[in-house]
């Protein structure tokens, strides 16, 4: 296309020179040129082309005056970039004087300013120097505002001043921000405990491209849970909730945080119905595990509950310990002693162990409860626990006694 449009041009340009021939051809035309009293004539043609002489002549005395200026300016651009390449691979090489100096030549010497004197700042900080870090970044001026608000913050960051940081990246002559300065300000927000203000960054984020779209991912439930877990009231902690995408609400790392700040929240039964729409949705040891040690009431619906599950899950170490726990919580400690040994059994460790010695220890069995302790620290220490001692039948009988026959899924199925 962009020869066709080139071919075209030259091609009226030839038409406009034949049709100004012809009509110089046909008429050559008559000037008169009177200067201090002497008459000069000639034909518009000629005048044209004395004109055109005069221009070239012109043209031409100019280029020969200028020759050394110029010629001084690209010298000067040469060895700027020269100094440009050498500071920078010393840079990369960790000679930082020698680079800050260099760069700071070539920022003086060269078309390419701004990345000599951003790479200066960055020599000035690794080696210690913030203070000729932020005399290199003023340089800069406001005409690359974004870039020295980017590379400000940096600093500011490296100085632990976040509220500095971010002060820099707010400035108005830097608006708006670069994707790099988008990412660095959502992850200055989240690190400061501002997770919420952080998550809301995230739809900028994906339309700038400004992290890579799996890092985006780990992100949003990253700072999702954050967000929910600094919610300041109920209102704030549903609001939060609410605007979660579907598939977030169902992430077990989210619905834990979200259980458990509604929990500290005294709003039981939405800690509870989040666990139990999570754990209907998809299984997930974590979030079993937390349905019976969360901090809230609703003992008989939840142990109901878990038990609805056990059948689905019988060799689940998570959800009979959650059983125990609740067990052991309205005063069945046979129940709950029965099901922390499933539990070690299917390799529950030593949470499972800690409260078995709880439930020893609140029944007077000292020795046992001690034991249970040691076992817990020995699994923490990935160390093989020692057995129990053989308890004698008559505690046997008495324990056995509250657990009735087994169920069609093999099951014990005790009383309540």
């Amino acid at each position: 296309m962009g020869l066709f449009r080139n071919l075209l041009f030259w091609i009226v340009l030839a038409l406009l020179g034949a049709l100004l021939a012809q009509l110089l051809l046909a008429d050559p035309g008559y000037v008169l040129v009177r200067f201090r009293g002497s008459d000069y004539t000639t034909t518009v043609a000629a005048g044209l082309l004395l004109l055109l002489a005069a221009a070239a002549a012109a043209w031409l005395l100019w280029r020969l005056l200028t020759l050394p200026f110029r010629s001084w300016r690209t010298h000067r651009d040469r060895r700027g970039r020269a100094r440009l390449g050498e500071g920078l691979e010393a840079l990369h090489q960790g000679h930082y004087a020698r680079a800050e100096k260099l760069l700071a030549q070539a920022a003086d010497g060269t078309d390419g300013d701004a990345v000599a004197r951003l790479a200066a700042a960055r020599a000035a900080a690794a080696r210690g120097d913030h203070a000729a870090a932020r005399a290199q970044l003023q340089a800069l001026g406001e005409r690359h505002a974004a870039s020295r608000a980017i590379a400000a913050a940096e600093l500011a960051l490296a100085e632990q001043h976040p509220t500095d940081a971010l002060v820099a990246l707010d400035a108005p002559a830097a608006q708006p921000l670069p994707p790099r300065g988008l990412a660095l300000r959502a992850q200055i927000l989240a690190d400061s405990g501002q997770a919420a203000q952080a998550y809301g960054l995230l739809g900028a984020l994906r339309q700038q491209q400004a992290l890579p779209a799996a890092q985006l991912d780990a992100l949003q439930a990253q700072w999702a849970e954050a967000a929910l877990r600094q919610a300041g009231d109920a209102n704030a902690l549903a609001e939060r909730w609410e605007t979660l995408p579907k598939p977030l609400r169902s992430e077990p790392a989210v619905v834990d945080a979200y259980a458990q700040r509604a929990a500290a929240l005294r709003w039981d039964e939405a800690a509870t119905r989040s666990l139990e729409q999570a754990l209907d949705t998809r299984w997930d040891e974590t979030l079993a595990a937390r349905y019976g040690s969360l901090d809230v009431g609703r003992l008989e619906a939840r142990r109901a509950q878990a038990e609805r599950w056990l059948p689905a899950h019988p060799a689940s170490p998570a959800l009979l310990l959650t059983l125990a726990r609740l067990a052991r919580a309205q005063g069945q400690w046979p129940q709950a002693e029965n099901y922390l040994h499933r539990a070690i059994a299917q390799g529950a460790g030593g949470e499972a162990w800690e409260e078995l010695g709880h439930g020893f220890a609140d029944n007077g069995e000292e020795a046992l409860a001690r034991q249970c302790y040691a076992n817990a620290l020995r699994v923490a220490r990935d160390e093989p626990p020692v057995a129990l001692p053989v308890r004698d039948l008559r505690q046997q009988i008495q324990d056995h006694a509250a657990i009735e026959e087994r169920d069609e899924h093999g099951l014990p199925r005790l009383r309540g």
